[in-house]
């Protein structure tokens, strides 16, 4: 599970392990009861794709392809106007 960086006074003096998976660098606690309270790991680097990848981010080039795709497919098409409508109403009450 991918948890959000812990604070900066929570790392301190702490022991991590560091773990390489698929280009994401992660890292997580590794005694109690840090270990207990931070139940995860965090992103702290690695390729950018991959990190993009595991954080769920689209990349410029796949949101491209996902729309050139709409074109040929008409239901993934409505699916995207339908995301587009949501996104348009949320961002105007922020």
């Amino acid at each position: 599970m991918i948890i959000d960086t812990p604070e900066k006074t929570e790392l301190a003096h702490e022991a991590l392990i560091y773990e390489n998976a698929n280009g994401v660098i992660y890292a997580r606690f590794r005694d109690e009861p840090k270990k207990s309270k931070f139940k995860g790991r965090w992103i702290i680097g690695g390729e950018l794709e991959a990190v993009n990848e595991a954080m769920g981010i689209v990349s410029y080039d796949q949101w491209k392809n996902l729309f050139a795709l709409a074109d040929k497919y008409p239901t993934l098409r409505k699916q995207l106007d339908k995301t587009l409508d949501v996104y348009y109403i949320v961002k105007d009450k922020e």
